[in-house]
């Protein structure tokens, strides 16, 4: 039985989704017994410029991120984030991107997959919402570490997880994964 460690991310400049497991080659069988959220803690007050905030707030991701890539997962997958219509929002995705090509950069490579694959992949719908794609994660994955807060699931942080875990089942579904996984059987 060839068991390979997982990891998945659902990048944010504000919550980081980690979602970490082992997939079993032999049977498919996809199992993420850890999930977390990397919160940056951001500089406040207006004496501090914002492109400093952004620059601690990317060292701080890259800092959460690094022990989930010094355990050496044998595949990740990143939900690569998309442009957006407002400059803030444009400047977190510049972050986020600058973080994942941080992570490329040192070598340590990862499948890329889209909002839409994601949401295809898990729910069956472009316009998934964010109960379905919790609710997905937790019937697919129920002995994960999904955050609970006082008996109840704290869904603020669990939709980045459960949007980490989907872009591990994405991923799966790729034709890049795929052609790989080929490969290696041969």
């Amino acid at each position: 039985m060839a068991l390979l460690k997982v990891l998945g991310m659902d990048p944010s400049l504000r919550n980081w989704g980690i979602a970490a497991g082992t997939l079993n080659t032999e049977t498919g069988q996809l199992i993420v017994k850890h999930v977390n959220v990397i919160q940056a803690l951001v500089p406040e007050g207006k004496t501090v410029r914002q492109n400093s905030k952004d620059l601690a707030t990317a060292q701080q991701l890259m800092a959460g991120i690094l022990p989930y890539l010094n355990e050496k997962p044998h595949l990740i997958f990143a939900e690569v984030p998309v442009g957006s219509q407002s400059a803030r929002a444009m400047a977190s995705y510049g972050v986020c991107v600058g973080v994942l090509g941080s992570i490329r950069a040192h070598g340590i490579p990862f499948f890329e997959v889209t909002p839409n694959e994601v949401k295809l992949a898990t729910v069956g719908s472009k316009t998934a919402t964010k109960e379905e794609m919790i609710a997905f994660a937790l019937r697919e994955q129920p002995t994960a570490s999904w955050p609970m807060v006082r008996g109840k699931l704290s869904a603020a942080k669990a939709e980045h997880m459960a949007d980490a875990y989907a872009a591990i089942v994405a991923g799966l579904k790729t034709n890049e994964y795929r052609q790989l996984a080929a490969m290696q059987q041969k």
